[in-house]
C-alpha cells in the first residue's frame, strides 16, 4: 500500500511536471505585439502574433525597456503599435539668447524588433534624449520670433534628424509635434505692447485709408457734379439760343408777312417801309404822350418826312 502510494505520488509530480513544460513551452502573442527569445543567451527568433512554441530554460524572452503613463519599466513583450512619448518642458535658448520652454511629442513606432533591443540600452530614454538635444539645436539656429511662426519648419527639420538617426536602432518616426512654446513672461509682456502697437498702427492706417479714398471718392462726385451742371448750363444756353434765333426767325417772318400784306395793300406806289416806320413813331408818340413826367419832346429830324409819309398814307386809306 506504501509502494502504490509513492507511484501515485511519483505519477502526478510527472503529469504535473508534463504540464509545467508544455505551459512554458506554449507562448501566446497578442496582435501588434512580439517577443524576442534568446537561446542560451544567444538571439534565436523573433515571435509573431499567435502560438508559438519555445524549448523552457533554454529558450528565454529577452527583457526590455518599455516607457509609458510617463515611467519606465522592464518587460519582455514589444509594442509594434504606434507610440506617444510627451516628454516634458526643457528650456532652450534662442539665436537672440532669450531662454524658452518647449514641450514636444514624439510619434515613433517600433518596426525592426531585434535591432530595438540589441542596437540600443534604453530606447525610450535614448529617444528622449536624443530629441531634447536636437530640439535644442534646432532652436539655437532661430530667433524668438521665428521660433513662435515656424512650427512647421521645426517639426520637418526635428523629425528628419531623429527618423534618421533612430533608423539603426529600428524605430520610424513618423511625427514631431511642438505642443506648447512658453517665453518668459517679460517677452511675453513685451510681445503683447508690441502687438498692440501693431494693432494701433493698422488701425490708423485703415482710418486714414479710408479718410483718404471718401476725400477721394468725394472730389469725384464734386468733379462730377460739376461736369454735369456745366453740360446742363452748356444744354440751357443752347436750347435757350436755338429758341431766341428760332423766335426772331418767325418774327422775321411775320414782318416778311407783313410786308408783302402791306405792299398788296398799298400798291407799289408807297414804299411799305415807309408805313411800318410810321407806326412805330405812332407807337413811340403815344408812350410819350402817356408819360406824366415828360415835358420836353424831342422829335428826330426826318419827323418831316415822317408827317409826310402819314399822309400819303392817309390819302391812300381815303382813295380805297
Amino acid at each position: 500500500m506504501a509502494n502504490l502510494s509513492i507511484g501515485m505520488w511519483v505519477l502526478i509530480a510527472l503529469i504535473v511536471l508534463v504540464l509545467i513544460l508544455v505551459k512554458k513551452s506554449l507562448v501566446i502573442i497578442p496582435q501588434s505585439e512580439t517577443k524576442i527569445v534568446e537561446r542560451l543567451g544567444k538571439y534565436y527568433a523573433t515571435l509573431k502574433p499567435g502560438i508559438n512554441v519555445i524549448i523552457p530554460f533554454i529558450d528565454r524572452p529577452k527583457t526590455t525597456v518599455a516607457y509609458a503613463n510617463g515611467r519606465y519599466f522592464y518587460t519582455t513583450t514589444i509594442d509594434l503599435r504606434e507610440q506617444v512619448y510627451d516628454f516634458d518642458k526643457q528650456n532652450v535658448i534662442t539665436k537672440d539668447n532669450v531662454q524658452t520652454q518647449i514641450n514636444a511629442l514624439l510619434y515613433f513606432q517600433i518596426v525592426e524588433p531585434e535591432s530595438a533591443v540589441y542596437e540600443i540600452n534604453n530606447l525610450p530614454n535614448a529617444i528622449e534624449k536624443l530629441t531634447q538635444t536636437t530640439l535644442r539645436n534646432i532652436i539655437g539656429e532661430l530667433e524668438l520670433d521665428e521660433t513662435l511662426t515656424s512650427r512647421d519648419t521645426i517639426n520637418t527639420k526635428l523629425r528628419a534628424v531623429l527618423d534618421d538617426a533612430t533608423n539603426k536602432w529600428g524605430v520610424k518616426v513618423n511625427r514631431v509635434e511642438l505642443q506648447d512654446i512658453t517665453p518668459p513672461q517679460t517677452v511675453l509682456q513685451a510681445m503683447e505692447k508690441q502687438m498692440q502697437a501693431e494693432r494701433n498702427k493698422r488701425a490708423t492706417i485703415l482710418t486714414s485709408e479710408g479718410q483718404k479714398a471718401a476725400a477721394i471718392l468725394q472730389s469725384e462726385g464734386q468733379k462730377e457734379a460739376r461736369i454735369n451742371q456745366a453740360e446742363a448750363d452748356k444744354q440751357t444756353q443752347i436750347l435757350q439760343a436755338e429758341g431766341e434765333a428760332q423766335a426772331r426767325i418767325r418774327v422775321a417772318e411775320a414782318e416778311a408777312i407783313a410786308i408783302n400784306k402791306i405792299t398788296e395793300a398799298v400798291g407799289k406806289s408807297t414804299n411799305p417801309a415807309n408805313y411800318l416806320l410810321a407806326q412805330k413813331y405812332i407807337g413811340m408818340m403815344e408812350e410819350l404822350a402817356q408819360g406824366e413826367q415828360t415835358k420836353t419832346v424831342y422829335l428826330p429830324y426826318e419827323a418831316t418826312n415822317l408827317l409826310g409819309s402819314i399822309g400819303g398814307i392817309k390819302d391812300l386809306f381815303k382813295q380805297g
